[in-house]
């Protein structure tokens, strides 16, 4: 699998960008089990969508039938504010749970030049499949 940029703490050694559910403290107490330390950050080069949940479990940590999608544009003009946080590679697995197929986990580089994983719209999904 690969790695984004690390952090000092080998335990954190990843990112995670959430423009979405996951900045919600039930979300990442249900999800990780704690809360999560972030810092505010951008996705340059996509729009939020809006997406139809169906996973009642999601719904149900969520509380929300209607989350959103960054769907890719490559216009610098386009940006999704978010919250960038140092995880594990076992919260990584665990975000990849709580995710819906419409979502894939992908390697981006933020504003601040930060890279990081996250969700975006599926290729499946943008193809319409």
């Amino acid at each position: 699998m690969q790695q984004a940029a690390g952090n000092d703490d080998p335990a954190l050694g990843e990112h995670l960008f959430s423009y979405g559910t996951l900045q919600l403290e039930s979300v990442q107490i249900a999800t990780f089990g704690r809360r999560l330390t972030g810092s505010s950050d951008a996705l340059e080069g996509y729009v939020l969508e809006p997406l139809d949940i169906e996973d009642e479990l999601v719904i149900a940590i969520s509380g929300k039938s209607e989350h959103t999608v960054a769907r890719f544009t490559g216009s610098r003009a386009d940006v999704i504010e978010g919250t960038v946080f140092s995880v594990s590679p076992t919260d990584i697995d665990h975000a990849d749970g709580y995710e819906t197929p419409a979502r894939q986990r992908s390697v981006v580089t933020l504003r601040s030049g930060t890279r990081a994983w996250a969700y975006v719209e599926s290729e499946l999904d943008a193809s319409g499949n």
